[in-house]
C-alpha cells in the first residue's frame, strides 16, 4: 500500500515540474559575453606574451647562419641580468651606436678574450670551441670584460660589426633585455636557437 502511495506522489511530482523557458539574450548581454570571450582568449595570452616575451627583428646578416637576414626572433625578457650565460644569444641595448642589437655572449664579466687573428678566440687563455660560428675574420686583438659587463659578437664574424670593433666594447648589464629562444620568421628558419 505504501509503495503505491509513493509511485503516485512521485508521478504526481514529475507532472507537476514546470520546464523553465530559455531566455533569449539581449543584444547587449550577447554583446558582453562576446567581449569577455575575446578577452579571455585573446588579450590576456596577449599580455602575458608582452610581459615576458618581445620580437626582436634581424636587420643584417652578422648573425648568419644562426640567424638569417630579416628574421623575426622570439625573446625571454631577461629580469636577473646575471643569468646571462656564455653563448647566449641575447638582445641589448647599445648606447653607442644607439640601437637594439642581436648578438652572442662570449664574455662574461672578468674574462680575458683574444682573437689570434686567424679566427680562433681564446677565452682566459683557453682554446673558445665555436661550432655556430658561420664565417671566420682575420681580426686579432684582446680584451678584459669588466665587472657587469659582457662581450658580444656575431656568429658571421666576417660579416659582422661587433664588439671587436666598437669604441665601448662592453654592453653594461643595464642595457641587456632579453635572450632569443626562437625564430619565428622566416619559416623555413623556424626553430628553437642555440
Amino acid at each position: 500500500m505504501e509503495e503505491k502511495i509513493l509511485e503516485a506522489e512521485v508521478s504526481e511530482l514529475s507532472e507537476e515540474v514546470p520546464v523553465p523557458a530559455k531566455k533569449k539574450k539581449t543584444f547587449k548581454e550577447e554583446l558582453l559575453d562576446w567581449g569577455k570571450t575575446l578577452v579571455f582568449y585573446c588579450a590576456l595570452p596577449l599580455l602575458i606574451f608582452q610581459t615576458f616575451f618581445f620580437m626582436a627583428s634581424v636587420p643584417t646578416g652578422s648573425m648568419e647562419a644562426t640567424i638569417p637576414t630579416g628574421a623575426q626572433v622570439v625573446t625571454i625578457r631577461t629580469f636577473n641580468k646575471e643569468n646571462v650565460k656564455r653563448g647566449n644569444i641575447v638582445v641589448f641595448e647599445s648606447e653607442e651606436l644607439g640601437v637594439v642589437l642581436i648578438k652572442r655572449c662570449i664574455g662574461l664579466p672578468g674574462d680575458k678574450i683574444e682573437f689570434d687573428g686567424t679566427g680562433r678566440v681564446y677565452i682566459n687563455g683557453q682554446l673558445y670551441d665555436e661550432p655556430y660560428v658561420w664565417s671566420y675574420s682575420d681580426f686579432e686583438g684582446s680584451f678584459e670584460v669588466p665587472e657587469d659587463c659582457y662581450f658580444f659578437a656575431g656568429d658571421n664574424r666576417g660579416g659582422s660589426l661587433d664588439a671587436r670593433y666598437w669604441e665601448n666594447p662592453y654592453i653594461h648589464k643595464d642595457f641587456v633585455k632579453g635572450k632569443g629562444i626562437f625564430v619565428l620568421f622566416p619559416f623555413s628558419s623556424f626553430g628553437i636557437l642555440e
